[in-house]
C-alpha cells in the first residue's frame, strides 16, 4: 500500500487549484452591528520563548506578515488573553445548577470549543474511548465562560448540540456518540483473497474491497465536508480563535492513488474535499486540533479481528494495516498543521495536549489586515508570520483562500422580515452584546398539537431590556422609540418549531420613562407553542433610534407533562423590587397568580419580598389522593434558611387542566448576603410516590 505524505499532495493541490464553490464572505461584528469586510484577512498568532512559555509583551512593529513573500500592512493588532472561569456550583451540590435565565450584559469573553465526533472514522468498538476522551476535555479543561458545540460527523442529532456554556448538555450529547467506522481495506482486501483462493480455475472477484472503497470514499467525504460547514459557520465569529477539536481515528483513504486502480475510486474527490475542508478553515481563521481517541496503538486490535491470511501471501496483514495506520495519523496531521493547531496522536494520556489546546486558545495575538492584492480569485495565498525579536517561535496558519466574487449577503437575507442587522446577529454562534438584555424561559402545559400528539407545551418569555442603551427621542412631552424582536426556538433537528418578528412602539409619558430609566429597563413577555423537546433559543432585540443590536442564546428542556404520574412547569419569579421597571404587554397567564410580572433578575435587595408560581401536573389524578408541595431556601452551604408546605387533592383537578397553580411568597429580610437555592419540590402520594421538583439559583446583595 502507498503512503506518500498527505500534506506534500495537498499543499500542491490547493496552491495550483481554486474552490470549485465559495461561501459568503467574512463579517466582521463592531459592538452593534455586523459588516461585511471582504477583503479582511484575520490571523491569530502563538508566540513562545525556549521553555514553550508564551511572550506577552510584543508590539506591533515586532512582526511581519508576508503574504505571497510580500510583506502587508497590519491594521489590527491586539493581545488577547482569556482567564479560565472554573464552573462554580454551590458548596453543597458537585455539579452547577443550569441557570433558568440568560444574559449578555456582559460581553462574551471565553472561548469558543467546536468538538466534532468523527462518527464515521471511529470503530463502534471503541467508542467508549473517544467518549471518555472528550469528556476529559469538557470536564477538565472547559471553562465556565466558554461556549461549546457538539456535532458528529454522521448528523446524528442525538450525539450534537448547539453552542452551549452549560456543560452537562455537552457531557449528554458526548455520552451518546456511537461510532460507525467502516471494515479495514485490508480486511475487505483478505476477505476477497480467501473467496477468490477457493475459485476453480483461479478467477478473483474484488467485490468486498470495493464495496469497502466505496463506503470509505462516501464517510471520508462526509466528514470533510462537515469539517468546511462548521468552519464556514464560525466565519461569523471575528477578533477571537476558533477551535475545533476533531476525535477521529483519522481518514485512512488513500488518496495517492487516483487513477487506474478498479479498488481505490474516489481518490480525487477526497482530494478535493481536503482541500476544501482545510480552505474554509483558513479563510474562517478556524485552527483544526485533530485527537486520536485511540492513543499508542499498534493495529493489534484490527489484525486479531482479521483472523486468518491468506496462504503464501506477504503482501496482506500487519505490513498493510500499519500503511492505515500511517495513512489515518497523517490525514490528522495535515488538517491540524495548515490550520495552526496540532495533531494528538500516539498518546495515552490526553491531559498535556488538552492544556495545551486550552493555553492555545487563552493567549495569542490577532493580526489583522487588508491585503495589497485585492484580487477576488478564490486562490490559496501562503503566509509567513516572521518575527524581528531572535529566539522566539511563532506558530500560526500558513495561508488562506482568497474569496471569489463581490460576496454580497444581501441576497441571502432578502424576503425576511427582520432586519439585516438582527438577522445576522441572530445567526452569529455566540451572544452579540451591543443591546444589553437579561431573558427568562418556562415551560407550562399547553395546547395539544395534533389529535393523538403529546401535548404542545407553552414557553413564556420575559425579557429585559437595558434602558442605557434606548435611545428615546422627546416629542411634545411623549418619549418614543421603537425595539424589533424577534425570537425562534429551533429543536435538535435545527428545525424551528415556533417563532416570530415583532415591532414594540414605546411612546412614553414623562413618568413611565422616568420609570424605565430608574428602574434601569423595560419588561417584554411573549410566548411560543412547542412539542415536547430540546430546543435552543434565539432572542434577539434591535433599538431602531441608535441602531443597537442585542442577542441571547437559551438551551431549554421542554417535558413531556402528559407522561410522568407527577411533572412540573417553570417555575415564574417576582418580586416588590423587580415591579419597579415597567412592563410593556403583562403575560395574563400570571396576572393572578403572582402580585407583579415574573422577572428575569436573580439578584435581590436584602429585605425584598420574592413570590413564585408554578404547576404541578397529576396524571393519576383518577385515583383520589393527595399531593405535598414543598418549598424550600438552601443557603451556599446546603443548610435549609427557609421551608413551606402545601398539601393538595386530586379531587381540585377535576374539569381542569390537570394541574395544580401553586404560589408562595418568601421574605428576605432574615436573608445574609449571598448565594441561595430556591427549591420547589412535589411529591404524589398515589402509588410508588413519584416526585418533581426544579431549582433556581439566586442571590441576595
Amino acid at each position: 500500500m502507498r503512503t506518500t505524505s498527505w500534506s506534500t499532495l495537498l499543499i500542491l493541490a490547493m496552491v495550483s487549484a481554486a474552490l470549485v464553490a465559495q461561501q459568503p464572505p467574512p463579517q466582521q461584528p463592531p459592538p452593534l452591528t455586523f459588516r461585511v469586510e471582504i477583503n479582511y484577512v484575520e490571523i491569530d498568532a502563538v508566540v513562545t520563548d525556549a521553555q514553550g512559555n508564551f511572550v506577552r509583551d510584543l508590539k506591533k512593529d515586532d512582526f511581519q506578515v508576508l503574504e505571497d513573500g510580500k510583506p502587508q500592512t497590519l491594521s489590527v493588532f491586539s493581545l488577547v488573553e482569556i482567564p479560565v472561569e472554573r464552573v462554580d456550583p454551590p458548596l453543597f451540590a458537585k455539579n452547577p445548577i443550569p441557570p433558568d435565565v440568560q444574559t449578555n450584559r456582559k460581553t462574551f469573553e471565553g472561548r469558543v470549543f467546536v468538538l466534532l465526533l468523527d462518527g464515521f472514522h471511529t470503530s463502534a468498538a471503541r467508542s467508549l474511548l473517544l467518549r471518555r476522551a472528550a469528556s476529559l476535555f469538557v470536564q477538565r479543561y472547559v471553562g465556565a465562560n466558554d461556549v461549546v458545540a457538539v456535532v458528529d460527523t454522521t448528523g446524528a442529532t442525538a450525539a450534537s448540540q448547539e453552542f452551549t456554556s452549560n456543560r452537562q448538555l455537552v457531557l449528554n450529547a458526548i455520552n451518546r456518540f456511537m461510532g460507525q467506522k467502516a471494515d479495514s481495506p485490508t480486511k475487505a482486501a483478505i476477505a476477497d483473497a480467501l473467496r477468490n483462493q477457493d475459485l476453480p480455475g483461479g478467477a478473483a472477484t474484488n467485490s468486498e474491497a470495493k464495496a469497502n472503497d466505496f463506503e470509505r470514499g462516501y464517510k471520508a467525504r462526509r466528514t470533510l465536508d462537515v469539517l468546511k460547514n462548521v468552519s464556514d459557520y464560525l466565519n461569523g465569529i471575528r477578533g477571537r480563535r476558533k477551535a475545533v477539536v476533531l476525535f477521529s481515528e483519522g481518514i485512512d483513504y488513500d488518496i495517492t492513488q487516483m487513477i487506474g486502480n478498479d479498488a481505490v475510486q474516489f481518490g480525487s474527490q477526497v482530494m478535493d474535499a481536503t482541500r476544501d475542508a482545510v480552505a474554509a478553515a483558513t479563510r474562517s481563521n478556524v485552527s483544526i486540533y485533530g485527537v486520536d481517541p485511540r492513543g499508542l496503538t499498534n493495529m493489534g486490535e484490527e489484525l486479531i479481528e482479521i483472523g486468518s491470511l491468506p496462504a503464501g501471501d506477504n503482501t496482506l496483514g500487519m505490513t498493510s494495516l500499519m500503511g492505515e495506520l500511517r495513512l489515518s495519523q497523517d490525514s490528522l496531521r495535515v488538517l491540524s498543521d495548515q490550520t495552526g493547531g496540532f495533531a494528538v496522536v500516539n498518546a495515552n494520556d490526553f491531559r498535556n495536549a488538552f492544556d495545551r489546546i486550552v493555553k492555545d486558545n487563552s493567549s495569542y495575538y490577532v493580526l489583522g489586515y487588508y491585503p495589497a492584492n485585492e484580487r477576488h480569485d478564490g486562490r490559496y495565498r501562503p503566509i509567513t508570520v516572521r518575527l524581528s525579536r531572535l529566539g522566539l517561535t511563532v506558530r500560526a496558519r500558513k495561508g488562506y483562500v482568497a474569496p471569489k466574487g463581490k460576496g454580497d449577503t444581501t441576497k441571502l437575507l432578502a424576503g425576511t422580515k427582520t432586519s439585516v442587522e438582527l438577522r445576522e446577529a441572530l445567526t452569529s454562534p455566540v451572544a452579540v452584546s451591543g443591546l444589553p438584555m437579561t431573558v427568562f424561559a418556562a415551560p407550562f402545559k399547553g395546547s395539544a398539537a395534533r389529535p393523538g400528539a403529546s401535548p404542545n407545551a407553552t414557553v413564556n418569555i420575559t425579557l429585559e431590556l437595558d434602558a442605557s442603551r434606548l435611545k428615546f427621542v422627546e416629542q411634545n412631552g411623549v418619549f418614543t422609540d421603537k425595539i424589533e424582536l424577534s425570537l425562534f426556538a429551533a429543536d435538535a433537528s435545527d428545525k424551528i418549531r415556533d417563532g416570530g418578528q415583532d415591532e414594540l412602539d414605546l411612546k412614553l409619558r414623562s413618568q413611565t420613562h422616568d420609570a424605565v430609566q430608574k428602574a434601569g429597563g423595560i419588561r417584554i413577555t411573549r410566548a411560543l407553542e412547542v412539542p415536547p423537546g430540546k430546543y435552543q433559543m434565539r432572542i434577539g432585540a434591535r433599538e431602531t433610534n441608535g441602531g443597537a443590536v442585542g442577542t441571547v442564546v437559551y438551551d431549554l428542556d421542554v417535558p413531556d407533562f402528559s407522561k410522568s404520574d407527577i411533572t412540573m412547569s417553570g417555575i415564574a419569579v417576582s418580586s416588590a423590587f423587580a415591579s419597579r421597571m415597567p412592563t410593556a404587554n403583562p403575560d395574563p397567564l400570571f396576572k393572578d397568580v403572582l402580585p407583579a410580572a415574573p422577572t428575569a433578575m436573580r439578584e435581590f435587595p436584602r429585605g425584598d419580598a420574592l413570590a413564585l408560581f408554578a404547576e404541578v401536573y397529576d396524571n393519576a389524578a383518577s385515583i383520589s389522593h393527595r399531593v405535598g408541595i414543598t418549598t424550600s431556601v438552601l443557603s451556599d452551604e446546603g443548610k435549609v434558611v427557609y421551608t413551606t408546605s402545601d398539601e393538595r387533592k386530586s379531587e381540585e383537578l377535576q374539569g381542569s387542566r390537570g394541574g395544580y397553580g401553586y404560589s408562595t411568597q418568601i421574605a428576605t429580610a432574615q436573608f445574609p448576603p449571598g448565594r441561595y437555592v430556591l427549591r420547589v419540590e412535589a411529591k404524589s402520594y398515589a402509588k410508588n410516590n413519584p416526585t418533581a421538583s426544579r431549582e433556581i439559583e439566586f442571590r441576595i446583595k
